[in-house]
């Protein structure tokens, strides 16, 4: 492991960090370490079922998007490392309470690692389906590492304008790399949804619900005041994944209110000066209801407009989320 590392090309910015020593672009060396791992609730139904996806948070992230909600985990460093044996009791414990499925966010730039302790979650009694939430800025060569442990894919495919991507990321090349990476994700797991019955959180009645245990759901974030791109992104997944994936559109970009010094907030201030850095209007809403209807696609998520910030997560608490949203099992400042 420590070779891989050594001068790291595990993300497409190739980097060449020793990060067995020192971080890379990512923010971290070659360790595990993650923020929280919570029952959550406000993932795609498909993946929240009855018991809520086990959604695991890494620290460290590939990117750097400027508007990121998870900026203290995915830029800040926060967060703590967990050896294999205190992640494979992370997964068991979600899975204990009820977890659907194990949800790994945003752990691209420790893909070797996340496969080697994937494979000792399996060995130690981990049955529930493994599912992969990235941003989709990884290679193909990474990703292949994770074929036969992850079966759901929840990859972002946030903008093939790479002007935009430059801005906003730090990353002019995203548009290629995700869409190929997608690409790889659809053509090796064909979507497999099944009908499971249970008990509905909210009303306490039996009832059943379709369920994801393979396959792929690509998120699309409209930022406001960039219609064309979005527009773009659908042509894009109407051509290459209708029929093949679900296609979750979302409408929540939500300004975050950053607590960093003058100078980084200056960088986020200019970097966001590509769009529009407010709440999606309803106006937007409506065109947005409107294009999704053209296109027609066969599996498609739209969310209910919600013009509020009471949602964002703060990861300094034991409970990052609102609990309507999320159910904590493990947090960061938690003593090994």
């Amino acid at each position: 492991m420590s070779d891989l590392y050594s001068s790291c090309e595990q993300c497409p910015r190739k980097c060449r960090a020793d990060r067995n020593i020192n971080t890379g672009f990512c923010g971290e060396k070659k360790q595990i370490r993650i923020a929280s791992a919570c029952l959550h609730f406000g993932e795609e139904p498909l993946i929240t079922v009855f018991g809520g996806s086990g959604t695991i948070f890494f620290t460290g992230c590939t990117l750097r998007c400027s508007f990121c909600q998870n900026y203290q985990i995915s830029q800040k460093g926060m967060g703590r490392e967990v050896s294999k044996e205190e992640f494979v009791k992370i997964c068991l414990d979600l899975q204990k309470a009820g977890a659907e499925n194990i949800n790994l966010v945003t752990g691209s730039h420790v893909i070797p690692l996340v496969a080697e302790y994937l494979k000792a979650c399996r060995e130690d009694g981990v049955t529930i389906p493994f599912c992969w939430n990235s941003s989709a800025y990884e290679t193909v060569e990474s990703l292949e590492l994770l074929k036969g442990l992850v079966t759901i894919w929840l990859p972002d495919l946030k903008t093939l304008n790479s002007e935009v991507s430059k801005k906003l990321f730090a990353a002019e090349d995203y548009p290629e790399v995700a869409s190929k990476a997608i690409a790889w994700m659809i053509k090796n797991n064909p979507l497999t949804v099944e009908e499971h019955k249970g008990i509905d959180r909210e009303t306490g009645k039996k009832t059943s619900k379709e369920k994801m245990t393979q396959g792929v759901i690509i998120r699309h974030l409209f930022l406001p005041g960039r219609f064309e791109d979005t527009a773009m992104t659908l042509q894009w997944l109407k051509e290459n994944a209708d029929e093949k994936a679900v296609i979750s559109l979302m409408s929540q970009y939500t300004p975050v209110p950053f607590d960093e010094d003058e100078k980084e907030l200056e960088r986020r201030r200019k970097a966001l000066e590509v769009i529009e850095n407010r709440l999606v209007s309803e106006e937007e809403d409506e065109d947005l209801r409107d294009i999704i209807e053209a296109y027609d696609f066969s599996f498609l998520y739209y969310q209910d407009l919600c013009q509020d910030t009471e949602w964002l997560p703060d990861f300094k608490r034991l409970q990052p989320f609102s609990n309507a949203l999320a159910k904590p099992v493990w947090h960061w400042t938690f003593e090994k």
